[in-house]
């Protein structure tokens, strides 16, 4: 009884924690509203990315305290199960093996994962643009007759199109890495024991308490392997609420919104050209 009253007074308070704070950026955002409503689509970043930001950040937060907790408990005991496992295949002696294994193999995994998705913050921060740039002139088209016409409606949702499928190909092989990772983690303490076990060094209770343990500790060293795909969502609501900071203190624009305004215009002006 004491664990679920705590478990629900503890989401409660969160709950609002988070929505105090999305409060806090939409009340600064809107006091500095006639420096930042010149930015494409600033109705959306303040409505709808400072909800997404705050509630990305309390998923990761939350999922980072248990991480830490769990690292807690278990360390101490793959630390101490480490005796039984002197010597690792290919590397050979090496004091507290499974503690640094766990740390190494969980460091390639990150390192890995960051390098294969580095383009998706900015694939997803251009879906953002296109998809507000189409909603926008359907909104106009149901107060303004002149307005969402079928040739432009086309071109807007061309370019999603556009970028969706080249979201699509980034996501092929950073997906094809992730999976591939996640398989490997499977079988990775698998081919570190069986060498020890063949030679009679531990029993199949040994084993079991190591790969728990480890299991355990690497699941929670994994943190950014686990939560990156969410990452890369909230590291492209931030490029776009960076753009908000830029124009609060009277600083150009990060580079990806000077480069797709840029683009824009150069398309503003074709259609204007066009008969």
């Amino acid at each position: 009884m004491v664990g679920v009253v705590f478990s629900v007074v503890t989401d409660f308070f969160t709950n609002h924690y988070v929505f105090r704070w999305r409060t806090a950026m939409n009340d600064f955002y809107m006091s500095k509203w006639e420096k930042v409503r010149h930015i494409e689509g600033a109705s959306q970043r303040i409505q709808e990315d400072t909800m997404r930001f705050a509630n990305i950040l309390e998923t990761l937060g939350v999922a980072l305290i248990n991480s830490v907790m769990t690292l807690v408990v278990f360390l101490p005991i793959l630390f101490t199960l480490s005796q039984h496992v002197e010597d690792l295949p290919l590397i050979g002696h090496i004091p507290h093996s499974l503690f640094w294994l766990a740390l190494f193999w969980s460091a390639f995994g990150t390192s890995v994962l960051a390098l294969a998705g580095i383009k998706l913050p900015g694939l997803q921060f251009r879906n953002q643009r296109v998809e507000a740039a189409y909603r926008k002139e359907l909104v106009y088209g149901e107060d303004y007759s002149d307005r969402a016409d079928p040739v432009t409606v086309k071109e807007l949702y061309a370019n999603v199109r556009r970028n969706y499928f080249r979201m699509y190909w980034h996501y092929l092989y950073f997906n094809a890495v992730r999976y591939t990772y996640n398989q490997l983690d499977n079988t990775f303490l698998i081919f570190v024991l069986v060498p020890t076990f063949v030679i009679g060094k531990i029993t199949l209770g040994i084993w079991q308490q190591i790969s728990t343990a480890f299991g355990q500790v690497s699941s929670s060293f994994q943190y950014l392997v686990a939560s990156w795909t969410t990452i890369i969502e909230l590291l492209s609501i931030h490029k776009r609420l960076r753009a908000f900071e830029a124009a609060i203190d009277d600083e150009p624009l990060p580079e990806i919104d000077q480069r797709y305004l840029a683009r824009e215009d150069v398309d503003g002006e074709i259609a204007a050209a066009k008969p």
